[in-house]
């Protein structure tokens, strides 16, 4: 969670400040994950959302391996408006998308990063802050 692009750029080198509120996630393709999210949560196009430039990189290149990408508007909207009951049928149909992947996440740990994320995202717009994701 960050104030702005600026202050989201910064965890580029090493990571978001311990003073921003944050969580942490590994083994998933985040920018594939936060596109399939808004599919699923807000009824989007996978292909729309990428020939839209999503995820807005922030800081790096999408190709050099370490990003920070903003969570679009549309996602912090759908996740801070679902329901629990909403989010967890998003992560079931996220679980089943990464396993025709051959990706296997357990349905457990996928309610866990939805529903963490939602909340994160439900903060950050109490606060009026964006969410954003560093991946290394």
């Amino acid at each position: 969670m960050a104030p702005d692009d600026m202050s989201a750029s910064l965890a580029f080198q090493s990571g978001p400040e311990p003073a921003l509120e944050s969580l942490s996630f590994g083994n998933f393709d985040a920018e594939e994950a936060v596109l399939e999210w808004e599919c699923l949560l807000a009824d989007g196009s996978f292909e729309d959302l990428v020939e839209a430039g999503e995820p807005r990189i922030v800081a790096g290149q999408d190709n050099d391996g370490c990003v920070v990408f903003a969570l679009s508007v549309r996602l912090s909207t759908a996740l801070a408006d679902a329901r629990h009951a909403r989010l967890r049928d998003v992560a079931a149909s996220w679980t089943r998308l990464r396993a025709e992947d051959g990706e296997v996440i357990g349905t457990e740990i996928a309610d866990a990063i939805v529903g963490d994320l939602a909340a994160l995202v439900s903060s950050a717009r109490r606060q009026n802050q964006g969410v954003y994701c560093w991946v290394a």
